[in-house]
């Protein structure tokens, strides 16, 4: 359906690769012919480790055809991703709702200049869901003495009026490192 022929990738002719009759001596560079975008990603700063041999663009896609989306291997992207790395899988106790529908929610699958494959830094990419205040801090230079009624109502009003202290400057996984998901008690906040 792209317009293509099996010739544009396999070399019946010419013994270039190893395996699979391929045009170019690996899978990846024979990939890399018609997608350069890719290319390009995989030699940022945080990458999948194809140049360095240790995953293949077959590891995730199969080129001949699949029913999930992108020619991958699996229904979803998370469902690729978890074929590597299990530990994000779960089952938690308390879950992040965005790792749960898709982990390029929050990564970017093949490169990113940001480790590790993350769309932007925190607290920014945090801020793309999260508003941006924070129940357990005081707005800076007001006291929390000053507000009237307990610790709820303090919060309550904290978070009403003021972004959070913790926000500026910091990054949120300096607190809430457990972001894929805990069954610890206090992971409702995903605190380790």
């Amino acid at each position: 359906s792209n317009q293509l022929s099996c010739s544009d990738c396999h070399n019946p002719m010419a013994k270039i690769s190893a395996t699979g009759l391929l045009k170019k001596p690996t899978i990846n560079e024979t990939c890399y012919t018609c997608h350069q975008q890719q290319r390009a990603e995989f030699a940022k700063r945080s990458h999948m480790p194809l140049n360095e041999g240790k995953l293949s663009c077959v590891d995730c896609h199969n080129p001949h055809g699949s029913t999930g989306p992108k020619l991958l291997k699996k229904n979803t992207v998370t469902e690729t991703c978890y074929q590597c790395h299990a530990e994000k899988r779960g089952p938690f106790l308390f879950e992040h709702q965005p790792v749960t529908e898709d982990c390029a929610n929050c990564h970017t699958p093949h490169g990113s200049n940001i480790a590790p494959l993350l769309k932007s830094r925190a607290p920014f990419l945090c801020q793309e869901c999260h508003d941006g205040t924070h129940a357990s801090g005081t707005p800076a230079g007001v006291n929390a003495a000053g507000f009237q009624g307990g610790l709820a109502a303090r919060n309550a009003a904290n978070v009403a009026q003021f972004p959070s202290k913790n926000l500026v400057g910091r990054a949120c996984t300096n607190c809430h490192s457990q972001v894929h998901g805990t069954n610890s008690p206090a992971g409702g906040y995903l605190q380790r």
